[in-house]
């Protein structure tokens, strides 16, 4: 019950500060309007609206569909012009916020990376926050939350706990390929990797590399984003067999080490205790 009140505190002090970011903007340049055919263009002195900045403030929000991802594309470039620190923070903050409590729709902001920064630098900045995120959802998942995980979802955590196990020796290229293969669910690797005993660096390393191919695609949509008519062309069966490579590739370094190892050569022999061997060894 303890760790339920405090996972409770942590998740409404980080919504409260989210939403006093996103609701009081510091002065701004003029908000996009459109014309009556449709055009973009900047309003003018006298037809200012007292209440423009709460409109602004009002669309802010996670964007859910293509349409709305364009939409807080287009205001925040426009705000960028002239705040680009606080941009910045809100993007930043917003993107661990997701990524900490494990809530779906970060290619989105991936997208949005690429949208507002570039590629190379969103690219940069979409990996640094994936990986703070996913880091912060561990040790969240450490503090608060492995009980109610195990009781959420016994047989895929034994499952994953089986897995892990059998890849030991060579478990940091296994968490790569966890991290490469498309279908992988992060937000379940994220919470449940507290669970199986893997340490927080190799957890850190993985995720910054293993998500690199991911970030890099949505990034680059990002910056092509007024040319995009589908999340479709995001996901596309080639993009996938990319990846599906990568994940592959990414196996055969960890099959080496597990064919020739003398500890995996041992292994059987370790069956009854081979856990708690492991325990020992760490």
């Amino acid at each position: 019950m303890r760790s339920l009140v405090g996972l409770i505190v942590v998740i409404l002090t980080a919504t409260f500060y989210l939403y006093l970011l996103s609701s009081y903007l510091p002065p701004g340049p003029q908000l996009p309007k459109k014309d009556h055919e449709g055009e973009t263009r900047k309003s003018n002195d006298d037809e200012d609206n007292p209440s423009e900045m709460e409109t602004a403030a009002s669309r802010l929000k996670f964007p859910s569909d293509l349409d709305e991802l364009k939409e807080m594309a287009e205001l925040l470039q426009f705000y960028k012009t002239e705040h680009t620190g606080y941009v910045l923070l809100l993007f930043c903050s917003a993107y661990l916020y997701k990524q900490a409590f494990a809530i779906p729709g970060s290619s989105f902001l991936n997208i949005l990376a690429g949208a507002l920064f570039g590629t190379w630098f969103g690219l940069l900045l979409a990996c640094v926050l994936t990986t703070v995120g996913a880091t912060l959802c561990f040790l969240l998942s450490q503090a608060f939350g492995k009980q109610h995980i195990v009781r959420l979802f016994p047989d895929k955590v034994a499952t994953l706990q089986k897995k892990v196990e059998e890849n030991r020796s060579s478990l940091f290229f296994f968490l790569l390929f966890l991290r490469f293969f498309p279908m992988s669910p992060n937000w379940f690797l994220n919470m449940t990797s507290p669970i199986l005993n893997i340490p927080v660096t190799l957890f850190f390393m993985a995720v910054f590399i293993g998500l690199m191919p991911y970030n890099f695609i949505c990034v680059q949509t990002g910056s092509m984003l007024s040319h995009i008519s589908s999340l479709d062309d995001l996901f596309s069966w080639s993009v996938v067999l990319k990846l599906l490579l990568i994940a592959c590739v990414a196996l055969l370094p960890g099959a080496l080490i597990r064919k020739y190892s003398t500890r995996h050569l041992h292994l059987d022999g370790l069956e009854t205790n081979g856990l708690s061997q492991d325990k020992k060894n760490r």
